[in-house]
């Protein structure tokens, strides 16, 4: 395997994700997966942990840009607003691959655990952002909460329908039928 092959991380994710969803997650070893991207497993090593680490490595970037994103925005005057401004501004591209990776995920319960578990954790974090930035605990818990919901329903859509509609346009169309659950006489209480 030559040394000076270039875009190595890239072609283990790619190759990851094909042969997640040929074989399964659980039927995946790492040396086919180096196999595949034409590396060596050492190769695999020095950019992921683990297999699983092919699916979550950017989520810790992911969430410093969100948050990034809610402590950068000018107003928090309607915290749900802000949050959905936060999650719907990203650069959500690469929906093929993103289709990919939610397969692999909705597919293994212990992967969906840990996606949870990161999705949960940028909802705490959120929280609190709204928290010092003067909002008050149960609102912005709420907000965080509804927020990301809207947007994770928005995201699915995205993602199941090939949309092409943007996930901001998407995310405001669930917003609205979120509205339209809550009657105007009901919103009064």
């Amino acid at each position: 395997m030559p040394r000076w092959e270039t875009g190595s991380k890239e072609r283990l994710k790619k190759a990851a994700l094909e042969l997640f969803a040929e074989r399964g997650f659980e039927d995946t070893s790492v040396v086919e997966i180096a196999e595949r991207a034409r590396v060596t497993t050492r190769t695999f090593f020095r950019y992921f942990l683990d297999k699983r680490e092919v699916l979550f490595a950017e989520t810790d970037h992911l969430r410093e840009v969100l948050v990034g994103r809610l402590l950068d925005a000018p107003d928090v005057a309607d915290p749900l607003q802000a949050v959905m401004q936060a999650l719907t501004g990203f650069d959500w591209s690469g929906l093929t691959l993103q289709r990919q990776r939610h397969a692999v995920i909705a597919a293994n319960p212990g992967l969906l655990e840990r996606d949870l578990i990161k999705n949960h954790d940028i909802v705490v974090e959120f929280t609190e952002i709204l928290r010092q930035r003067g909002v008050e605990a149960q609102a912005a818990r709420l907000a965080t909460a509804v927020g990301t919901q809207v947007f994770l329903t928005a995201y699915g859509q995205w993602l199941e329908s090939g949309e092409t509609a943007s996930l901001t346009e998407l995310s405001d169309t669930v917003l609205v039928i979120l509205k339209s659950l809550m009657p105007a006489d009901r919103a009064k209480i």
